[in-house]
Protein backbone atom coordinates (compact mmCIF):
# COMPACT_ATOMS: atom_id res chain seq x y z
CA UNK A 1 0.00 0.00 0.00
CA UNK A 2 1.27 3.88 -1.00
CA UNK A 3 0.71 5.90 1.94
CA UNK A 4 1.18 9.98 0.78
CA UNK A 5 1.14 12.34 3.93
CA UNK A 6 -0.28 15.40 2.96
CA UNK A 7 -0.07 18.11 6.12
CA UNK A 8 -3.47 20.38 6.03
CA UNK A 9 -4.91 23.09 7.86
CA UNK A 10 -3.72 25.37 10.18
CA UNK A 11 -4.03 22.53 12.84
CA UNK A 12 -1.41 20.51 10.30
CA UNK A 13 -3.86 17.30 10.02
CA UNK A 14 -2.34 14.66 8.25
CA UNK A 15 -4.20 13.93 5.14
CA UNK A 16 -3.35 10.39 4.12
CA UNK A 17 -4.12 9.14 0.15
CA UNK A 18 -3.85 5.63 0.51
CA UNK A 19 -3.29 3.82 -3.08
CA UNK A 20 -3.23 0.23 -4.41
CA UNK A 21 0.22 -0.32 -5.68
CA UNK A 22 -1.22 -3.19 -8.43
CA UNK A 23 -4.13 -1.08 -9.74
CA UNK A 24 -3.55 2.57 -8.60
CA UNK A 25 -6.85 2.48 -6.89
CA UNK A 26 -6.70 5.32 -4.36
CA UNK A 27 -8.92 6.66 -1.32
CA UNK A 28 -8.52 10.16 0.14
CA UNK A 29 -8.79 9.95 3.79
CA UNK A 30 -9.62 12.73 6.11
CA UNK A 31 -9.45 16.03 3.57
CA UNK A 32 -9.70 18.71 6.22
CA UNK A 33 -8.71 21.35 3.76
CA UNK A 34 -6.30 22.42 0.88
CA UNK A 35 -7.82 20.84 -1.69
CA UNK A 36 -5.12 21.82 -4.56
CA UNK A 37 -2.21 20.38 -2.59
CA UNK A 38 -4.23 16.81 -2.23
CA UNK A 39 -4.83 17.04 -6.21
CA UNK A 40 -1.49 18.28 -6.90
CA UNK A 41 -0.42 15.18 -5.21
CA UNK A 42 -3.11 12.56 -6.79
CA UNK A 43 -2.13 14.19 -10.30
CA UNK A 44 1.68 13.86 -9.54
CA UNK A 45 1.55 10.35 -8.36
CA UNK A 46 -1.02 9.46 -11.63
CA UNK A 47 -3.45 7.44 -8.92
CA UNK A 48 -7.34 6.87 -9.52
CA UNK A 49 -9.55 8.17 -6.52
CA UNK A 50 -12.17 5.81 -5.63
CA UNK A 51 -13.28 6.92 -2.62
CA UNK A 52 -13.03 10.40 -0.07
CA UNK A 53 -12.46 8.25 3.84
CA UNK A 54 -14.02 9.67 6.66
CA UNK A 55 -12.27 8.38 10.52
CA UNK A 56 -14.79 11.03 12.15
CA UNK A 57 -16.67 14.22 11.53
CA UNK A 58 -14.10 17.30 13.01
CA UNK A 59 -13.45 19.89 9.90
CA UNK A 60 -10.01 19.57 10.00
CA UNK A 61 -10.48 16.36 9.12
CA UNK A 62 -13.35 16.64 6.47
CA UNK A 63 -13.16 20.17 5.40
CA UNK A 64 -12.78 19.43 1.85
CA UNK A 65 -14.68 16.49 1.42
CA UNK A 66 -17.49 17.73 -0.96
CA UNK A 67 -15.68 19.37 -3.08
CA UNK A 68 -13.13 16.77 -3.49
CA UNK A 69 -15.73 13.31 -4.12
CA UNK A 70 -17.25 16.55 -6.62
CA UNK A 71 -13.67 16.86 -8.09
CA UNK A 72 -13.08 13.34 -8.82
CA UNK A 73 -16.57 12.07 -9.33
CA UNK A 74 -16.53 9.61 -5.98
CA UNK A 75 -19.05 8.50 -3.28
CA UNK A 76 -17.65 9.85 0.95
CA UNK A 77 -17.62 6.99 2.75
CA UNK A 78 -17.65 7.23 6.82
CA UNK A 79 -17.69 7.80 9.68
CA UNK A 80 -19.84 5.28 11.84
CA UNK A 81 -23.26 7.37 11.89
CA UNK A 82 -23.14 8.45 15.61
CA UNK A 83 -20.84 11.42 14.51
CA UNK A 84 -23.95 12.79 12.63
CA UNK A 85 -24.12 15.97 14.62
CA UNK A 86 -20.61 16.82 14.34
CA UNK A 87 -21.33 16.82 10.32
CA UNK A 88 -24.65 18.65 11.44
CA UNK A 89 -22.48 21.39 13.70
CA UNK A 90 -19.90 22.10 10.43
CA UNK A 91 -21.15 25.80 10.41
CA UNK A 92 -20.67 26.07 14.02
CA UNK A 93 -17.13 24.33 13.77
CA UNK A 94 -16.13 26.73 11.77
CA UNK A 95 -16.84 29.52 13.27
CA UNK A 96 -15.32 27.95 16.82
CA UNK A 97 -11.99 27.02 14.73
CA UNK A 98 -11.64 30.17 12.71
CA UNK A 99 -12.76 28.51 9.39
CA UNK A 100 -13.95 29.38 6.32
CA UNK A 101 -18.05 29.01 6.56
CA UNK A 102 -19.21 25.52 5.65
CA UNK A 103 -22.44 23.91 5.42
CA UNK A 104 -23.13 20.60 6.71
CA UNK A 105 -23.14 17.17 4.64
CA UNK A 106 -23.49 13.31 5.16
CA UNK A 107 -21.67 10.23 3.69
CA UNK A 108 -23.03 8.45 1.01
CA UNK A 109 -22.24 5.73 3.02
CA UNK A 110 -21.90 5.53 7.58
CA UNK A 111 -19.68 2.73 8.71
CA UNK A 112 -19.96 0.11 11.51
CA UNK A 113 -17.73 -2.07 12.97
CA UNK A 114 -16.42 -5.16 10.83
CA UNK A 115 -17.06 -3.48 7.65
CA UNK A 116 -14.71 -3.40 4.84
CA UNK A 117 -13.57 -0.87 2.43
CA UNK A 118 -12.55 -2.43 -0.82
CA UNK A 119 -9.80 -0.82 -2.71
CA UNK A 120 -8.48 -2.38 -5.90
CA UNK A 121 -6.56 -5.17 -4.51
CA UNK A 122 -6.72 -3.62 -0.68
CA UNK A 123 -9.05 -4.86 1.64
CA UNK A 124 -9.24 -2.30 4.48
CA UNK A 125 -11.10 -3.54 8.03
CA UNK A 126 -13.28 -0.95 9.99
CA UNK A 127 -12.90 -0.91 13.58
CA UNK A 128 -15.22 1.51 15.26
CA UNK A 129 -12.80 3.32 18.29
CA UNK A 130 -15.43 6.19 19.90
CA UNK A 131 -14.16 8.32 22.64
CA UNK A 132 -12.60 11.25 21.04
CA UNK A 133 -15.82 11.11 18.95
CA UNK A 134 -18.97 8.99 19.60
CA UNK A 135 -18.41 7.93 15.56
CA UNK A 136 -15.06 7.49 15.46
CA UNK A 137 -13.77 4.96 13.02
CA UNK A 138 -10.36 3.59 11.90
CA UNK A 139 -8.85 1.90 8.85
CA UNK A 140 -6.75 -1.41 9.54
CA UNK A 141 -4.84 -2.68 6.61
CA UNK A 142 -3.37 -6.03 7.35
CA UNK A 143 -1.48 -6.78 4.13
CA UNK A 144 1.10 -3.75 5.00
CA UNK A 145 0.02 -4.19 8.78
CA UNK A 146 -1.21 -0.39 8.72
CA UNK A 147 -3.79 1.05 10.56
CA UNK A 148 -5.15 4.79 10.09
CA UNK A 149 -6.69 5.85 13.48
CA UNK A 150 -7.08 9.38 13.25
CA UNK A 151 -7.78 11.27 16.20
CA UNK A 152 -7.92 7.85 18.48
CA UNK A 153 -4.02 7.57 19.28
CA UNK A 154 -1.18 9.37 18.44
CA UNK A 155 2.95 9.03 19.40
CA UNK A 156 2.94 9.80 23.17
CA UNK A 157 -0.75 10.51 23.48
CA UNK A 158 -4.35 10.04 22.79
CA UNK A 159 -6.95 11.77 21.31
CA UNK A 160 -8.67 14.67 23.16
CA UNK A 161 -12.50 13.96 25.11
CA UNK A 162 -13.23 17.38 26.07
CA UNK A 163 -15.25 17.71 23.34
CA UNK A 164 -18.91 17.05 23.64
CA UNK A 165 -19.55 13.30 23.73
CA UNK A 166 -16.28 12.52 24.36
CA UNK A 167 -15.20 9.58 26.58
CA UNK A 168 -12.24 9.27 28.33
CA UNK A 169 -12.96 5.74 28.94
CA UNK A 170 -14.28 4.67 26.28
CA UNK A 171 -11.61 6.03 24.30
CA UNK A 172 -9.06 3.87 26.80
CA UNK A 173 -11.38 0.78 26.14
CA UNK A 174 -11.32 0.84 22.23
CA UNK A 175 -7.44 1.83 21.78
CA UNK A 176 -6.95 -1.68 24.45
CA UNK A 177 -9.37 -3.72 22.34
CA UNK A 178 -9.26 -2.07 19.25
CA UNK A 179 -5.62 -1.14 18.13
CA UNK A 180 -3.57 -2.90 21.25
CA UNK A 181 -5.05 -6.44 19.62
CA UNK A 182 -2.78 -5.32 17.08
CA UNK A 183 0.92 -7.19 16.32
CA UNK A 184 3.48 -4.48 17.71
CA UNK A 185 5.07 -3.77 14.71
CA UNK A 186 1.66 -2.56 12.70
CA UNK A 187 2.52 1.12 11.22
CA UNK A 188 0.04 3.73 13.28
CA UNK A 189 -0.81 6.68 11.35
CA UNK A 190 -2.33 9.35 13.07
CA UNK A 191 -4.31 12.36 12.28
CA UNK A 192 -1.80 14.74 13.51
CA UNK A 193 2.32 14.26 14.36
CA UNK A 194 4.39 11.58 13.70
CA UNK A 195 3.58 7.99 12.51
CA UNK A 196 4.61 5.31 15.40
CA UNK A 197 3.75 1.55 15.94
CA UNK A 198 1.85 -0.17 18.08
CA UNK A 199 4.49 -1.75 20.06
CA UNK A 200 6.22 1.59 20.82
CA UNK A 201 2.78 3.06 22.21
CA UNK A 202 1.56 -0.22 24.24
CA UNK A 203 5.27 0.26 25.94
CA UNK A 204 5.41 4.07 25.95
CA UNK A 205 2.25 5.95 25.73
CA UNK A 206 1.77 7.49 29.10
CA UNK A 207 -1.99 8.09 29.17
CA UNK A 208 -2.45 4.49 28.62
CA UNK A 209 0.04 2.64 31.30
CA UNK A 210 -2.05 5.21 33.69
CA UNK A 211 1.30 7.24 34.35
CA UNK A 212 -1.27 10.24 32.91
CA UNK A 213 -4.98 10.32 32.76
Amino acid sequence: MKVLTIPVTPFMQNCRVIACESTGKAAIVDPGGDADKIIAAVKEYNLDVDLVLLTHGHLDHVGVSEELAKQFNVDIVGPHIDDTFWLEGLPMQAQMFGFAPHKPFFPQRWLNEGDIVELGALSLQVRHCPGHTPGHVVFYEPASATVLVGDVLFKGSVGRTDFPKGDASQLKHAIETKLFTLDDETRVLSGHGEDTTIGYEKRNNPFMSGRFG
